[in-house]
């Protein structure tokens, strides 16, 4: 007898949907499953078999084929447990249910017949819905976030036997809901608040332009200044994600597995802090069947990268292609796949080996060869991609011990999120361009023309301060955004002259 049922499995952060056909005949028994399979889908054989058997159903001895459709693509992972379950117990005539033809099943089976939570809820819903499909069965581990989806019945189960009885309409179950309205009224409630920090106001200032702009930023300090204390803080003055936003970024967690359980919906933009010994492919993404990496779990929030110049140097190349096109492009023999990688890039750094170059309080010990050898562990065309350098001072015992309250970042937010609209109002109908720090050369004349003092002031700090070539088009952008702060519609003198202060690399100082 041949049944069919109908699955789902995804490619990047889409889905695509998988029939899965099952052949019973009587002859020597076996159980054969193609349509090219990873190893953890052969297995399912085993898990099937004893989850069956552990529900109270008699397993027959007859030969037994399961094709998984498209044969072409390459099958992983352990959901398809479930669907070939029910299509073995559609072909054994233990199920019989027109519900069938109208769902998409996944699973992971346990040797018990309890079922685990599988990745790639939220795509697959999304893809079940755009096909028409009326229903999704899955485990209950996983039905919060694929119920997000709207005009698509979700029910979450616990294990074979309760699949079994509501598929024979012995039992009735309710589709999950979950309410995004509820979901969204707890955004922006950080636990990290700027008001902790004490001083560092020329610092807090950069962060809230690199904020508004969608600039990215490099803190360069001695130790215990306070660079990555700062950098935790940013993602709280950042405008709250919108729903869209917020969706996709769920879906890159959910096909990677690392969405919590407890959570149907990222609604706070990410913060991703990898280690400096992080390889190429965990940065960007990658493997034999593509996963998101770094820069994707970053998307719309915040990738930090402490230790600036001990990441390996071709771990931080790979950072230039997501940086210029706000996405990850991994291409096998096969198949390509793409993965969203719009992130802001903050980074700390040290500003020599010893740490103390441009401390006062303390003596730096390397030699200009050391220093310049450090520095340049960093290349220029990285550099070329952050436009917002920032010294960090150590912070003064006054400034530690005194008990004003900084400002919150509530308040810092609501400058930014003004911020933002005007330059949303600004770039509105051209291609991919939301802030300034999205502009290209062409847009940087457009929008970021100088009277004759703001640029006699940016031709002086060019030719005083030994600012190099590339830094010209960042200060335009950056004080773009000063502008837009201040509510003006020119780019005025003292523009230019803050975002100066924001290229500490491209001075004479660190060229030596």
């Amino acid at each position: 007898m041949i049944s069919k049922v109908y699955s789902s499995a995804t490619i990047g952060i889409d889905a695509f949907i998988i029939e899965i056909e099952t052949n019973v005949e009587k002859q020597i028994p076996s159980f054969t499953i193609v349509g090219l399979p990873d190893n953890a889908v052969k297995e399912s054989r085993e898990r099937v078999q004893a989850a069956i058997k552990n529900s109270g159903i008699s397993f027959p001895a007859k030969k037994i084929t399961v094709n998984l459709a498209p044969a072409d693509v390459k099958k992983e992972g352990s959901s398809f447990d479930l669907p070939i379950a029910i299509g073995l117990l559609i072909a054994f005539e233990q199920v019989n249910s027109p519900l069938i033809n109208e769902s998409i099943i996944l699973g992971e089976l346990a040797l018990d017949g309890k079922l685990r939570g599988i990745k790639g809820a939220l795509p697959i819903a999304a893809e079940a819905r755009r096909k028409g499909i009326k229903r999704i069965i899955l485990p209950a581990d996983s039905s919060k976030e694929a119920s997000i989806v709207d005009d698509i019945e979700v029910y979450g189960v616990n294990d074979l036997s309760e699949v079994i009885s509501f598929l024979n309409g012995d039992i009735q179950l309710e589709p999950v809901k979950t309410d995004k309205d509820e979901l969204f009224s707890q955004i922006n409630k950080y636990v990290l608040d700027f008001s902790d920090v004490k001083g560092q106001e020329n610092v807090k200032r950069a962060l809230e332009i690199a904020a508004a702009g969608g600039h990215n930023i490099l803190m360069i300090g001695p130790p215990g200044s306070g660079k990555t204390m700062l950098a935790k803080r940013l993602p709280s003055i950042l405008p709250p994600l919108t729903f869209d936003e917020a969706l996709e970024t769920t879906k890159i967690h959910s096909v990677a597995g690392i969405l919590p359980r407890e959570k149907a919906l990222i609604t706070e933009r990410p913060f991703r802090n990898p280690h400096h010994t992080v390889s190429d492919a965990a940065l960007v993404g990658g493997g034999s069947f593509p996963r998101p990496g770094e820069v994707s779990f970053s998307h719309y929030g915040v990738l930090f990268l402490d230790e600036l110049p001990e990441f390996k140097k071709n771990v931080l190349e790979v950072l230039r292609q997501p940086l210029e096109d706000a996405k990850v492009t991994v291409s096998r023999s096969k198949h390509s796949v793409e993965f969203p990688a719009n992130f802001m890039l903050a980074a700390a750094m040290n500003p020599c080996p010893c740490g103390y170059f441009t401390d006062p309080n303390r003596e730096c010990t390397c030699t200009p060869q050391q220093i310049q050898k450090y520095m340049s562990k960093v290349s220029g065309p990285l550099l070329d991609r952050i436009d917002i350098h920032i010294e960090v001072p150590a912070v003064k015992y006054k400034e530690l011990s005194s008990d004003a309250k900084s400002e919150p970042s509530s308040e810092i937010r609501k400058r930014v999120i003004k911020c933002r609209n005007t330059q949303l109002a600004r770039f509105k109908g051209l291609n991919r361009i939301y802030n300034n720090g999205d502009m290209g050369t062409k847009e940087i004349r457009h929008f970021c023309k100088l009277d004759t003092s703001g640029a006699e002031l940016l031709k002086i700090a060019m030719n005083k301060l030994g600012l190099s070539a590339r830094a010209y088009d960042r200060i335009l952008k950056v004080s773009r955004t000063i502008a837009d702060l201040e509510e003006s519609e020119n780019i005025l003198p003292q523009h230019i002259s803050e975002a100066i202060q924001y290229r500490s690399l491209d001075r004479e100082l660190w060229n030596k």
